[in-house]
């Protein structure tokens, strides 16, 4: 019971994120709390099962990685899981923006989401560098929750073969531990000021009230996770909220018929499609100079004025 305050703050907080991996982070919270040392591999297994790779290039191609839970800073959990701070990343996508040796950029996401706090933020950074730099996402081998709201901000979805996206929702969790201590004999008294300073304190029954200010909280988050979604993929948010899985993970195959991915692929295959994209970008903007500097010559030659609609003024 000592230290019911903090976990229950830690999940009373609203997340986008699967409920089962949730779980398993709070139990390593727990034991962290209690004073237990955590092996940061053990950790890393536990909540991933997988180590986040550095950020890399492939010719001008930059693959910019989300891997793991997303908090919105870096902490403890970032430190010694290879979580993902949503600011840090965020930092790390502007750089690359601003890169003149970037010339295109691919999000490798393997996420099950996370805390709410800063994809919002995140998700219009992307979506607004649209049209700066080709941006595509791919769901490797997961794209889920908070992750999904972050990666459809990019201009293309594509997913692994076995790959899984979705898990459109939001949640929190109200731990009530009030007959926990009445089983032990204990009686915990609050003393605060404010007329909802403790509402949904763990030591007390969750009351109606205090139950429709977390649901309301939850709401709020969860319309604007729709809203985005909806503008990053060009549908309605009534088509997000009944069509894109009501909080369900969906395969490869189902997320392309639904609208929720573009296409089916390889991280390899992604880079390389991309890369042969940028090379025919290119060639054609080659063409299209030097059909201009023959035209222009050709002018200055025969001493006539340009054309207007190819004038640079």
């Amino acid at each position: 019971m000592r230290y019911s305050y903090i976990l229950d703050a830690f999940t009373r907080t609203p997340w986008a994120i699967l409920p089962e991996r949730l779980n398993v982070l709070q139990e390593i919270v727990a034991r962290h709390v209690s004073g237990e040392k955590l092996d940061a591999e053990e950790v890393q297994m536990a909540i991933h099962g997988a180590k986040r790779p550095a950020n890399r290039k492939a010719g001008s191609i930059a693959i910019l990685p989300l891997f793991g839970i997303i908090f919105p800073r870096a902490n403890l959990m970032t430190e010694v899981s290879g979580a993902t701070s949503a600011e840090l990343f965020g930092k790390q996508f502007d750089e690359l923006i601003k890169d003149p040796e970037v010339s295109g950029i691919v999000l490798d996401m393997d996420s099950p989401g996370g805390q709410v706090m800063g994809i919002e933020e995140l998700s219009r950074k992307i979506y607004e560098a649209r049209g700066t730099k080709p941006i595509l996402a791919i769901a490797n081998h997961s794209m889920d929750s908070a992750a999904y709201w972050i990666g459809t901000s990019a201009d293309e979805v594509v997913i692994t073969p076995s790959g899984e996206v979705g898990s459109i929702g939001v949640f929190a969790a109200h731990w009530d531990e009030s007959k926990a201590l009445e089983m032990e004999g204990l009686k915990l008294t609050l003393i605060s000021e404010g007329k909802y300073k403790t509402e949904g304190n763990p030591f007390e029954p969750l009351t109606e009230e205090a139950h429709a200010a977390i649901q309301a909280d939850v709401k709020e988050f969860y319309d604007v996770f729709t809203r985005d979604v909806a503008r990053n993929r060009g549908k309605t948010v009534d088509e997000v909220q009944s069509g894109f899985g009501e909080g369900r993970v969906v395969g490869a195959k189902q997320a392309v018929k639904m609208g929720m991915a573009d296409r089916v692929g390889t991280l390899d295959e992604t880079v390389n499609q991309l890369q042969r994209r940028l090379f025919r970008l290119s060639n054609e903007e080659n063409e299209q100079a030097e059909s201009l500097r023959i035209k222009v010559s050709q002018i200055l030659k025969s001493g006539k004025d340009m054309p207007k609609g190819e004038r640079d003024d």
